[in-house]
């Protein structure tokens, strides 16, 4: 168990599946709180049932500005204190710019970025009056690669970079620090739109990762002395050639 993370509060959006669920549990396992926020109440309760007493559900629409505003209130109240926030909610449309439909961009759009930035926005006057903490951005090798089968998704992802960096920078002194995680792909449902039979080469040639290989790396970020930022941390399937 890293002693780093033992009793730290954190918060991660987008809680209930993917990499935010194994980002919970692995540090939960690291001895951290861990308030896993989502939109889906039944599934998010059951998890944190299961996850036992350092899961903590919050129950929050990210697209609602309502709900995001009474999040942190929510998040005190419960684990008394807020050490990481990990802005890991978001979505994915792929394929061909023609062929694609502007109003699923749109949600997928103001999820991935407008949610996202007032999420932080949110969270960062505690850290900032704290004088301490860590804000880790769930970005992707799309957000510096142009991807040539997503290009929305690409494109959110660049925002979410810029983003990550311009206010890094603008609270460093302020002892938060700011980074991105930018995995490859992942085996989570963000990628139920694939095709099928990319899907299944994917599989085949060992052109995916599962979650825990995220959340493994994610827990390496935030155990680095204080001094030390890891501004992005890209992770492939060596399978990759990026």
């Amino acid at each position: 168990m890293s002693k780093s993370m033992q009793n730290k509060c954190v918060v991660i959006t987008g809680a209930a599946s993917g990499i935010g669920l194994e980002c919970a549990k692995t540090l939960i396992g690291a001895g951290a709180k861990v308030a896993l926020v989502d939109h889906a109440e039944d599934k998010l309760r059951s998890i944190c049932d299961d996850l036992g007493a350092g899961a903590h559900a919050i129950v929050t629409d990210l697209l609602d500005p309502t709900s995001v505003s009474e999040m942190v209130p929510k998040i005190l109240d419960q684990l008394g204190g807020l050490d990481v926030f990990h802005a890991n909610a978001g979505g994915y449309v792929g394929g061909a710019l023609v062929e694609g439909d502007p109003d699923e961009w749109d949600r997928m759009l103001n999820l991935n970025i407008n949610a996202t930035f007032r999420a932080v926005h949110a969270v960062l006057p505690h850290m900032v009056a704290q004088k301490s903490g860590d804000i880790i951005m769930t970005s992707s090798i799309a957000g510096v690669v142009p991807v040539i089968w997503e290009p929305i998704y690409t494109a959110s992802k660049h925002a979410i970079q810029a983003f990550t960096h311009t206010v890094r920078r603008q609270v460093a002194t302020d002892g938060v620090r700011v980074g991105a995680i930018l995995p490859g792909p992942v085996v989570t449902a963000l990628l139920d739109d694939w095709p099928k039979e990319k899907m299944d080469e994917a599989l085949a040639n060992g052109s995916l990762m599962q979650p825990q290989e995220v959340a493994d790396c994610v827990l390496f970020m935030l155990t680095r002395p204080r001094n030390v930022t890891i501004r992005d941390l890209v992770i492939l399937p060596n399978s990759v050639d990026l």
